[in-house]
This record gives C-alpha cells, sequence and structure tokens, in this order.
C-alpha cells in the first residue's frame, strides 16, 4: 500500500475537537475513535492480518496472559501493516498525539518493544495490570498506548472489552469493545489499570486483534515519577488469585510465575 493512510488534516482537527474529552476523561485520561481509517484501508489491513497458526507469533501462557499472541517482529509483519505502523510512527501521528493528550516531546517505538501485532484466541484474556513505566534500553519514560482493533466482527457477549479501573482497582469504570477500526488512547502511569480480564467467548475461527503502539518521553511530571518497574498485575474484587506481587518481565515469563500460572489455570 503506497498511499498515505491518515489524513494529516483531519487528525489536525480530531486531536484539537479531542483534546478537552481526553484529558478529563474518567478514570484516567482516554479516548476512542471509531471509522479512523478510510474503510478500504481498514478492509486490506483486517484482510492481511495473520492468523493464529502462522509462523509469526509469540505465544503467552500464564494465569495473567493466557492464549496471547504477540509479533513484534517488525520484519516478519506483512507489508500493509508495517506501513501502517511507520505512519503511526511518523511525525503528523505523533503531532496529533501531542495535542490530544497535552504530552509534548513524545518518542516512538519502531522496535515495537512490546507492541506490534496482539491476538487473544477463544478463552484468553489479559489481566488487569498497569505497564512497564520504563524503557530501560532508551532511557526513556513510557507515557501513551495506542491500540487499533481489526475485529471485523464482534458480539458483547464475546467479551474482550478494554477494560479501565480506577486507581483502587474497586471499580471499571469504563468498557470498551473492541470493535473493527476503532482506535483507543489513553495514558499509562501508575494508577492506569486496564485490561480485558474476562475470558474470550467467541467461537473458534474468531480472535481478538490489535495493533498496539507506545510512546515515550524524556522524563515525566513529579507528580508521576516512580521507580522504574516491568509490568504489575491485580486482582479485581472477589477473585482469588492473580501475580499481585509480582513483576512479570514484559514478553518474558520467568521460570517461577509460569509454575504458579501452571497451578492456577490448572495446564
Amino acid at each position: 500500500m503506497s498511499r498515505e493512510m491518515m489524513d494529516v488534516a483531519k487528525l489536525d482537527w480530531l486531536s484539537r475537537e479531542l483534546s478537552d474529552a481526553y484529558r478529563s476523561a474518567d478514570p484516567f485520561p482516554h479516548i476512542y475513535i471509531d471509522d479512523f481509517l478510510e474503510p478500504d484501508v481498514y478492509r486490506e489491513l483486517s484482510d492481511v492480518f495473520p492468523g493464529p497458526e502462522e509462523n509469526v507469533w509469540f505465544k503467552f501462557r500464564s494465569a495473567a496472559e493466557n492464549f496471547k499472541l504477540q509479533s513484534q517482529d517488525f520484519y516478519a509483519i506483512p507489508p500493509a501493516l508495517r506501513s501502517l505502523i511507520m505512519e503511526l510512527n511518523a511525525p503528523g501521528f505523533i503531532t496529533f498525539l501531542e495535542t490530544i493528550s497535552g504530552i509534548k516531546g513524545l518518542v516512538p517505538d519502531p522496535h515495537l518493544h512490546g507492541g506490534g501485532l496482539h491476538q487473544t484466541l477463544p478463552g484468553g484474556h489479559l489481566g488487569l495490570h498497569i505497564d512497564y513505566n520504563y524503557h530501560l534500553d532508551w532511557k526513556l519514560d513510557r507515557r501513551l498506548n495506542v491500540l487499533l482493533y481489526l475485529n471485523d466482527t464482534w458480539d458483547d457477549n464475546w467479551q474482550g472489552h478494554l477494560q479501565l479501573w480506577d486507581k483502587d482497582v474497586q471499580r471499571c469504570v469504563q468498557k470498551i469493545a473492541p470493535l473493527g477500526n476503532r482506535l483507543a488512547i489513553f495514558n499509562t502511569d501508575e494508577f492506569s489499570w486496564h485490561g480485558h480480564p474476562d475470558p474470550l467467548c467467541c467461537p473458534q475461527g474468531v480472535t481478538r486483534r490489535s495493533v498496539a503502539l507506545y510512546y515515550y518521553t524524556n522524563g515525566r511530571p513529579e507528580n508521576e515519577a516512580a521507580d522504574a518497574h516491568t509490568t504489575r498485575f491485580a486482582t479485581r474484587p472477589g477473585e482469588k488469585y492473580a501475580l499481585t506481587a509480582r513483576d512479570v518481565l514484559h514478553g518474558i515469563t520467568p521460570p517461577y510465575v509460569k509454575t504458579l500460572a501452571r497451578r492456577i489455570v490448572g495446564r
């Protein structure tokens, strides 16, 4: 796909129109935008998204990230999706993110550390968590997540909604269905608890598909400062098990956590 996928003028207008709603959103700054790409662009991207059987995926099997597939090898990703990722890392989209969020000096990650393509199989889920907050190689602070969903059909009964919880992890404040061509953006800090913790109830042959990209700054506000950590999971009220006391290195589950996960889920 050689043509531009996004209209920079439209992005500029959207960022100014939606910035107040984004920054004042509860429980933390976020927004989602439907029909983000033109229909023919979205259709091409959806059509080339790799199936779960293709040899491009890293597989998670833990209590917190069950039946989740991830591909962050840029050159293994189909060309049309690579073009999308390049545009989402380009100046026009970065300016859009800075305007809508108010966070200046954003740095994209072309290496897709923890990002890239995500796909969750039936029965899979992603526990409530806050993300790793510091890129150890680049010495940068993680500030924004961007998700573009590529699910042509999604029934609310299938679960899989992106859930945003309050800072005490007592109440789900927002649920965002992973509808195709829906773009979700949200701040990441020590209180941005999110996930899709309910097991997917979609039929066999249907998966939850998305492109995930993360953005950084050199430093962050003092009121958001924290020691560097990896992904941290939490239980919801009434849940018996979660990896609450462990930091899980993104993309690698330590052996002791794998053993714990197998005990919890009976595998």
